[in-house]
């Protein structure tokens, strides 16, 4: 096959059982995408080619609505007839493989790994449920690991949309992964993700299921009835607070699991925090909540918040280091995370600046090369967000937009604050008069 649609076929990446997926290029958009094309026969059978058409356009009904950092794109979507047209999904390509390589005992990720994979895909299935979908069938083959800790959660095909006028599709998932609610066929809502998602957390531990069964049956037994034993009998060095984690998220009764996804994403930072080590590397999973407590960027939303991370640099400078000369041509500026910093210009102190302010930011504003004309020194060690002006030209315009913003409402507090300065001097002028 050279074509699906307008699409040029690369090769295939995979075949099974109901569709195959190609890798192929996009020559208007220029870029190259995966194709899920749906083997024609599967619809060809009335009873389950009703139900496998309806797994169909629920994914391609999200075409375009989900985007987001760690969720894999839908570009496009086709639905051909039964008599022989083409049914295909055009997908983000992602280059990397699945979670599902990491769930081996001999092959398992440091456990500072495993806290940020599981916080992303956290913040992922909270945007998706904010957007009115619950997926329905989260599990390591759907989360794709495409470097480093960076994932993208795929197949939606499962999923429930608060736009379905239908009844849900009934017996979807796998059923290790499937929630209490989602066995019993009750209501679901983003619990049963959150269910999902902390079998998930626990393979990564553990290396092994929280339930092992030989068949559906014993499996579904047990998901209903049994308490599984902590990730920690499986792996030593899991610390208790992550037994503790995981078990919340396992409960049976959705009224004593995480009640949202902030609610599981928190507790996974607090544990991060606990592991880790002060010389470490600041992780994302810190990053990003830094960034939300912020108030520079309170309007930011999350998707603008991750591409905050990709365009920034953050370090750590002891008392006494000078991060702007006045006089000197600067590219970057910079927003304070910790401690303090004195504004200066020609050895005169003119104010200090604290965690949530930004310095620096005319360098991207004048859209030219300009002399600074001020010094900024630490007055204590200090941490920073750095921001390149040309890096940040390259951003999506929604996000340079949101910067805009953000330093307009800061020079309307300058300017008020230096009208204030400049009445009060006034007044106490004519007092002397």
């Amino acid at each position: 096959m050279k074509r699906i649609g307008k699409y040029e076929v690369i090769r295939v990446l995979g075949r099974g059982a109901t569709s195959s997926v190609y890798l192929a290029h996009d020559p208007f958009a220029d870029r190259q995408v995966a194709i899920k094309l749906f083997n024609p026969d599967i619809f060809a059978d009335s009873e389950q080619g009703r139900r496998f058409k309806k797994l169909f356009l629920t994914e391609a009904s999200l075409a375009g609505k989900l985007a987001h950092p760690h969720i894999a794109a839908i570009y496009d979507a086709v639905a051909g007839d039964d008599q022989g047209g083409l049914n295909y999904l055009v997908m983000e390509y992602v280059d990397g493989g699945t979670l599902e390589p990491y769930c081996k005992v001999d092959n398992l990720l440091d456990i500072d790994k495993v806290i940020e994979i599981i916080f992303k895909c956290c913040r992922a299935l909270d945007y998706a449920w904010h957007h009115g979908v619950i997926h329905r069938d989260i599990k390591p083959a759907n989360i794709l690991l495409t470097g480093g800790t960076e994932i993208k959660i795929s197949d939606f095909g499962a999923a429930l949309t608060a736009t379905t006028e239908t009844t849900q599709v009934s017996g979807i998932g796998s059923p290790a992964y499937m929630s209490p609610q989602q066995i019993k066929e009750q209501p679901l809502t983003h619990q049963t993700d959150i269910y999902s998602l902390g079998v998930v957390f626990y393979q990564l531990l553990a290396g092994s299921l929280p339930f092992k069964a030989t068949n559906n049956y014993s499996m579904i037994y047990q998901i209903l009835n049994v308490d599984p034993p902590p990730p920690s009998v499986h792996r030593h060095e899991v610390p208790p607070v992550l037994d503790i984690i995981v078990k919340r998220a396992l409960e049976k009764d959705a009224a004593n699991r995480y009640q949202s996804w902030d609610e599981f994403g928190h507790a996974l930072i607090t544990a991060f925090n606990n592991l880790r080590k002060p010389e470490e590397n600041v992780p994302d999973t810190e990053k990003f909540n830094t960034l939300r407590k912020l108030a520079f960027f309170d309007n930011f939303s999350e998707v603008e918040l991750w591409e905050v991370l990709r365009i920034t640099g953050w370090n750590r400078y002891p008392a006494g280091t000078t991060l702007i000369r006045e006089g000197d041509v600067g590219t970057s500026f910079f927003i304070l995370v910790g401690g303090e910093v004195e504004v200066s210009k020609n050895g005169k102190s003119l104010n200090v600046l604290h965690a949530g302010e930004c310095f620096g930011e005319m360098a991207y504003l004048s859209k030219k090369h300009l002399q600074r004309t001020a010094s900024i020194t630490a007055l204590d060690d200090i941490k920073v967000i750095e921001v390149n002006a040309r890096a940040l030209e390259r951003a999506s315009e929604t996000c340079r937009n949101q910067f805009n913003a953000a330093f307009l409402e800061i020079l309307v507090d300058r300017l008020a604050a230096a009208n204030i300065r400049l009445s009060q001097l006034l007044a106490k002028r004519n007092l002397n008069i």
